[in-house]
């Protein structure tokens, strides 16, 4: 399975780095509000009696996977606010995003700068393809808001948040030697990008983690190969060929979703369409029903609550309805704006009425149980800014490790491997990195 860009993103932000052209920087930005009167109400930038304002970064033109950012995040930022503000606000405050910046690809940097030299909304959203202005806004104590993909971005830096804590690429997942697992198959191949270090990272750590667990599952990696050409300008027949010639019976693939779609093509073409394929989050059902059958029986992985699960009594029925009223499209980087625009929201109301940008991010770093209403793994916000290492997970990773595994079947996709509609995910303990059967999980 492929995505729409999502993880891929963080998997390939040094690839897409290597191609980018600069561009101009553009601003759709602001309301023509008087600066200095956004300082009135609590001295804080971007505050006035009646609204809270924010800024949004990130990359919509040349975006080289052609897929929905920039705008797709700011749908669900905005389909959240709709929500709160519907019921006040924040103490009467309304939400409102009043600058929104297309970074195209390469100009985060001055984006950032723009949003700091401007100084009239109080935090930031920023869904880029290259996070290079994260650093400026983080040493200005400014709140960020984002996506999961970035984690060297985000590593020691307590202001900057996502739909995670700061994850460990380089580190084992059991995850992966469970997902082959979960289709009987025990020889492995593992496949990245050889230009992306996240990407290569993503592969190794795939193969290690095979190796890690070999005498649990009988699992091995009979091919791997972190050294393909990002975009595939060659294709990848040789390289499925061998993976036919090693036996190769399932792929865990850190691919972006265009790379996926062509890796299914040559594996048809090659006969072997029925091996299935791991994919890190490619979580777009449209993409693959366009596709024909060349994803049937492959497995996704995704982080935040499925749009299959269970809807009653947690935040998926909320993000539904609210997308639902602005008319926006269920996106896997729409419900990641409303996780960030909740995070924002719940840090700014444990600040108390006289928040400031640092008593924000405090007071967000105080949530030790943070699930955006059942959307995402419990995140402890005291601890995990910093990314975990492979000997000791518990210190800075999240107490368990959990995915929810859905496999794409006859143009839809079911849970498997334990997961349920109504407990989604499936999850280890993190106090250590022994093989064990995951247990489904649910978080409210």
């Amino acid at each position: 399975m492929k995505k729409k860009l999502f993880r891929s993103s963080r998997l390939l932000a040094a690839a897409i780095a290597v191609g980018v052209v600069a561009a101009a920087c553009s601003n759709s930005g602001g309301d023509g509000a008087d600066p200095a009167a956004s300082r009135a109400a609590n001295g804080s930038p971007g505050v006035t009696d009646s609204e809270i304002r924010f800024a949004m970064v990130g990359t919509k033109s040349n975006n080289p996977l052609g897929t929905c950012m920039l705008d797709c995040f700011e749908q669900g930022v905005n389909a959240y606010f709709a929500y709160r503000n519907s019921a006040g606000g924040v103490d009467g405050r309304q939400l409102k995003v009043t600058t929104t910046i297309d970074d195209q690809l390469g100009q985060n940097k001055q984006a950032s700068l723009q949003i700091i030299t401007k100084n009239d909304t109080f935090a930031t959203f920023s869904a880029p393809m290259i996070a290079t202005g994260w650093a400026d806004l983080a040493e200005q104590g400014i709140p960020v808001y984002s996506l999961p993909w970035y984690p060297q971005d985000m590593n020691d830096r307590n202001s900057i948040f996502a739909s995670n804590g700061v994850e460990c690429i380089a580190c084992t997942r059991r995850m992966h030697a469970y997902a082959a697992q979960t289709v009987g198959a025990t020889r492995i191949a593992t496949l990245g990008y050889g230009v992306s270090q996240s990407s290569k990272d993503c592969a190794d750590s795939a193969a290690r983690t095979i190796e890690l667990y070999k005498n649990d599952t009988g699992e091995s990696v009979v091919y791997s190969n972190d050294t393909v050409a990002f975009g595939m300008p060659n294709g990848i027949g040789p390289e499925v060929t061998a993976m036919k010639a090693a036996g190769v019976q399932f792929i865990v693939s850190c691919f972006d979703i265009n790379g996926q779609k062509t890796l299914a093509q040559e594996l048809k073409r090659q006969g072997m369409a029925n091996i299935p394929v791991y994919h890190s989050n490619s979580y777009d059902l449209e993409f693959m029903k366009a596709a024909g059958d060349l994803f049937e029986s492959d497995i996704v992985g995704i982080t935040f609550r499925p749009f299959e699960a269970d809807a009653e009594g947690n935040g998926l029925a909320l993000f539904k309805k609210w997308m639902g009223e602005a008319g926006a499209e269920l996106t896997e980087v729409a419900a990641y704006g409303w996780i960030a625009a909740e995070t924002a929201y719940e840090g700014i109301r444990a600040a108390g009425p006289g928040f400031t940008q640092a008593s924000v991010v405090e007071a967000t770093n105080r949530l030790t149980d943070f699930t955006a209403g059942g959307l995402v793994p419990a995140i402890d916000w005291s601890r995990q800014h910093t990314m975990p290492t492979q000997d000791d997970p518990a210190a800075h990773g999240p107490k368990q490790e959990c995915l929810s595994i859905l496999t794409y079947k006859g143009g839809k996709y079911e849970f498997t491997g334990g997961a349920t509609p109504e407990k989604p995910w499936v999850c280890w303990s993190n106090d250590n990195r022994a093989w064990s059967d995951p247990v489904p999980t649910s978080f409210e």
